[in-house]
């Protein structure tokens, strides 16, 4: 039980640093004010806000498997993917 809280805790700590990290997305400076492509616009909302919905989307997973601390790991590795997916579509 102690191991599935700590795993936990572990996945709130990638989800903070996630969104952390993807708040620099946001306040990188800009040159001039330009309209932005698609692919920008879904890396930043991917920048922004996956890393939240790729924790709710595991606990969901959780919850519903009962394998907590499987899912944990998993969740994780799909918000460090999110992470990299919308540094990816909007470098800064």
């Amino acid at each position: 039980m102690l191991t599935v809280v700590v795993a936990w805790l572990a996945v709130l700590a990638v989800c903070l640093a996630a969104v952390l990290f993807g708040q620099s997305a946001r306040t990188a400076t800009r040159r001039r004010r330009r309209r932005r492509s698609r692919a920008a616009r879904i890396g930043l909302f991917l920048s922004l806000s996956g890393p939240w919905l790729a924790l709710l989307a595991g606990a969901g997973a959780g919850a519903v498997t009962g394998a907590w601390l499987v899912v944990a790991a998993a969740t994780a590795c799909g918000i460090a993917a999110t992470a990299l997916a919308g540094l990816t579509l909007r470098p800064h």
